[in-house]
């Protein structure tokens, strides 16, 4: 039997020894290597974390190490370029080689339960590591959806949303991640990024990573961070000359053959050589990271970055994404955002109304008439206490749009008068040039005031004749989806109107619609045109919102108002008429169905007017709106409709 013996004094030197041993590198490349591995459900690039893969990554990750004296790191890119991945890495191998309390904050705690659930649990799960440091079933509190704690009790990962100042108090940590930046709200407390920064305030050499796609300008937090750190872009070499340099979107869009969107490529800004898209490998190997503003680094590194770089993202899905995205504005923004990986410019305010005004009067056509560049008729329905009030739009090819005319209702929305005349406008049909008449396709009632007796009236037209929608007003929110759930509180059950219900983002859609209004050359990409015969009172309305900025607890919001007194209706009209549009598909029409509607709309009827006679036809009637009763109206501002 062999027995140690061991001296109080040998124990105490071997005891700080362990102490004072400097603890080993904190190296995420050599991490992510050595214990990342995708699975087919989190990533199309299965298997383990492959450097080659994503070149790109290298450089934030080495700023995120202690080596490096910066504290805050920004990557701000598109969709389609793996940033989760980079968040993933920073997050396991801080609990892995630097155990301290990490958070981690999403926009709100819904994001933050399913990010919990979805990513991080399968993550400690699934990374042998890790695994082996966390609980993986709930024990005395130190495995919950926002809250896991290491067995051996030095550190945690707190998981908690922008919109929770609770979650974002009370806690001092060494890590953090700030995920979709972009999309954080104020508070009550304030602006939740601040609030997030001070949670690492007392930590000296704290890791502060904030990645998001960008949204909205100006107002977008991902872009304001990124323009206050070190600006680094990704340079890579042209195969034909070497010249270093950043693809850009602009570029491609230069060079793109709208017919030939699978032949996308750049132009090198030297020699001018195409630069392909097999040429891509090549060009990340020899790629570098070069700062704009290099004077921030020491504090502060920030990276953008777009899908034109990810292995994940063909050049031409590139270009047939911005063919079908290519005037809207909402999908533009989507594009730009999350493809393009930029921050939309908002148009804030719409052309003045005088000049609107006047381009009208010159028009070749009065109100009430079509012309034959509008081939499909859609139609806007907006409620108030005292009347309902609609427009009908005419779309046609190159996304023009037509104002054919608008109208006022008597009534309440509630009373059967107002329903018979709702139906003899909802059946009207509006004269052509060639002597047809032109019907409506579809029409959009505003569902968000009076909700039930809106569903009255509107449950005797099928959902093909006519839909109901609800305006949302955030920057981010989805051009049209349809309504998931709308349960009535007293009863539980699933509201009926629900299956024709839709959300629509008013945003993106108004700053589309005041930049083109801004068009003068009715050759012009989604020109509107605007008939005579329409009084000053529809001008002063379609142009009676604009984009503000509001200051509170330091924090910036903007939100699209109008001035108080000054009505709106012929604005939420107009953007109801282009969801209906939207809803019916007028945004993925082919050349082949135009050609066809517009041979269509060639035939001469066999009773035809003068067009003298149609050219002066009565404008559309058009009643002076008034003030409905506060009581019954319930509109947010900054939503628009």
């Amino acid at each position: 039997m062999l027995i140690k013996i061991a001296s109080a004094a040998w124990l105490a030197t071997m005891a700080m020894a362990e102490v004072l041993e400097p603890p080993p590198p904190v190296d995420y490349l050599a991490w992510a290597e050595s214990n990342v591995v995708f699975s087919e459900r989190t990533s199309p690039l299965p298997g383990p974390y492959n450097r080659a893969l994503f070149p790109y990554f290298d450089e934030p990750l080495r700023a995120l190490s202690p080596d490096d004296p910066c504290r805050i790191v920004t990557f701000v890119s598109s969709a389609q370029i793996g940033k989760s991945t980079l968040a993933t890495i920073f997050t396991g191998g801080s609990l892995d080689m630097d155990p301290s309390d990490f958070l981690y904050v999403h926009p709100t705690e819904d994001f933050a339960r399913k990010w919990s659930k979805m990513r991080l649990a399968p993550m400690l799960a699934d990374t042998p590591c890790l695994r082996a440091i966390f609980p993986q079933k709930p024990r005395d509190g130190l495995d919950s959806v926002f809250y896991k704690e290491r067995r051996d009790g030095r550190g945690a990962i707190v998981t908690s949303g922008a919109n929770s100042p609770n979650s974002l108090s009370g806690i001092t940590v060494k890590r953090q991640v700030q995920d979709e930046l972009s999309k954080w709200e104020p508070n009550v407390a304030g602006d939740p990024e601040a609030q997030a920064d001070d949670r690492s305030r007392a930590h000296e050499f704290a890791k502060i990573l904030k990645v998001s796609t960008p949204l909205v300008l100006p107002g977008c937090k991902i872009t304001a961070a990124f323009e206050s750190g070190s600006q680094e872009h990704y340079y890579v070499p042209c195969p034909h000359c070497d010249a270093m340099q950043v693809l850009e979107w602009d570029n491609m869009l230069a060079a793109l053959d709208l017919d030939r969107p699978e032949d996308a490529h750049f132009t090198c800004i030297a020699c001018g050589a195409a630069i392909e898209e097999h040429h891509r490998s090549a060009m990340l190997a020899r790629a570098e990271w070069r700062a704009h503003n290099p004077d921030a680094a020491r504090h502060h590194r920030s990276f953008w970055i777009w899908s034109a770089y990810s292995y994940l993202q063909s050049w031409e899905r590139i270009a047939r994404e911005w063919l079908r995205s290519r005037g809207h504005a909402d999908s533009e923004q989507t594009f730009l955002n999350q493809t393009a990986g930029r921050a939309f410019k908002a148009q804030s305010e719409a052309p003045p109304w005088e000049i609107l005004r006047d381009r009208a009067a010159a028009a070749p056509i009065r109100v009430g008439l079509v012309p034959a560049t509008a081939l499909k008729l859609f139609m806007g329905i907006d409620c108030q206490g005292d009347r309902v009030e609609w427009q009908v739009v005419g779309y046609g090819r190159n996304r023009r749009r037509d104002v054919i005319a608008y109208g006022v209702v008597p009534g309440h929305i509630s009373e059967k008068t107002t329903h018979a005349r709702l139906d003899d406008v909802l059946a009207q049909t509006f004269p052509a040039d060639n002597g047809q008449r032109v019907g409506i396709e579809r029409a959009a009632i505003d569902g968000n005031a009076y909700t039930e007796d809106v569903w009255d009236w509107a449950k005797r037209f099928p959902h093909a004749r006519l839909i109901m929608v609800r305006g949302v007003g955030q920057d981010g929110a989805a051009s049209l989806q349809r309504v998931q759930r709308e349960i009535n509180p007293r009863t539980g059950k699933k509201l009926k109107y629900a299956r024709r219900f839709y959300n629509f983002g008013t945003s993106a859609r108004k700053m589309g619609l005041y930049r083109d209004l801004a068009k003068d050359d009715p050759l012009a990409y989604r020109y509107i045109g605007l008939p005579q015969g329409l009084p000053d009172e529809y001008f002063q309305q379609l142009t009676a919102e604009r984009r503000v900025a509001h200051r509170r607890h330091g924090f910036v919001v903007y939100r699209w108002e109008k001035d108080e007194g000054q009505a709106n209706e012929a604005l939420d009209t107009f953007l109801q008429a282009d969801a209906a549009a939207e809803n019916w598909g007028i945004r993925t029409l082919p050349d082949s169905t135009w050609d066809r509607l517009e041979a269509e709309r060639a035939i001469v009827a066999d009773v035809q007017g003068d067009i003298e006679d149609l050219l002066g036809a009565p404008a559309a009637p058009f009643v002076k709106p008034v003030s409905p009763p506060p009581a019954r109206k319930r509109r947010v501002l900054s939503e628009g409709i």
